[in-house]
């Protein structure tokens, strides 16, 4: 099936260049809606939680790490509860980081196996559903899944579906798991807060636990608060 994903795409491109405009109208909603977190073209996506009220949901993803219980201590004193997005093939290493952020009443979500941010947009059914499968017997049961790097395509909403997860995507991000800086990191955060925001956080670098702490602070200073959805 990954031969006819990248056959459609081929297919698209020589329109393109035989009729430039009938195939940027072809291919373009399909490359949009693959590779562009939160759009819902190809099926719904959860980018922000039904509420008027200022509240935000802290979400870190790509654990657990290292730095996986300090960020849990971290949490615990800021009194913030997060949902940790996690790779199964982590998960599977340290099943006792697992059971930690369990204990300490976060959430944990399926972020599928080996998270192949370079090929997730052009994965064939079978290797979608290894990902999620594998990542799902890791972990604890849960309804939340976030795609590598936001990604979708065709077969990731059919996959979901069957197995009654939920894709959820993020509403206020920073770009933390490249750029360095924890006050930029949290200023660009602070800069997208809205009711009900999914705030998207990630572990694992040297600088994701400060850049975790101010976050929370300048999240807290502009008068918000931190649901636990639990969901």
């Amino acid at each position: 099936m990954r031969i006819v994903t990248l056959t459609l795409a081929a297919i698209g491109v020589a329109i393109t260049y035989h009729a430039p405009i009938l195939g940027m109208l072809l291919v373009a909603p399909m490359f949009i809606a693959t590779l562009k977190p939160n759009i819902q073209w190809l099926g719904p996506v959860v980018s922000r939680l039904p509420t008027s009220q200022k509240e935000v949901w802290v979400t870190i993803d790509d654990g657990p790490t290292d730095d996986t219980l300090a960020v849990l201590d971290l949490l615990g004193r800021e009194g913030v509860k997060a949902c940790f997005f996690v790779k199964g093939v982590l998960a599977e290493a340290h099943p006792e980081r697992i059971a930690a952020i369990v204990e300490r009443g976060h959430t944990v979500g399926n972020h599928s196996h080996t998270h192949p941010s370079g090929t997730w947009w052009c994965l064939p059914p079978h290797a979608i559903a290894r990902e999620i499968d594998r990542c799902t017997a890791a972990i604890p049961a849960t309804t939340l899944f976030r795609a590598p790097v936001g990604h979708k395509n065709l077969f990731v909403h059919p996959a979901l579906r069957k197995r009654g997860l939920q894709l959820i995507g993020f509403s206020a991000r920073a770009f933390d798991a490249v750029e360095r800086n924890p006050d930029v990191i949290a200023a660009r955060i602070v800069k997208s807060l809205r009711p009900g925001a999914i705030v998207l956080l990630h572990q694992g670098r040297e600088w994701s636990l400060p850049a975790i702490e101010k976050t929370i602070q300048a999240i807290r200073g502009r008068g918000y608060s931190f649901l636990n959805t639990n969901r």
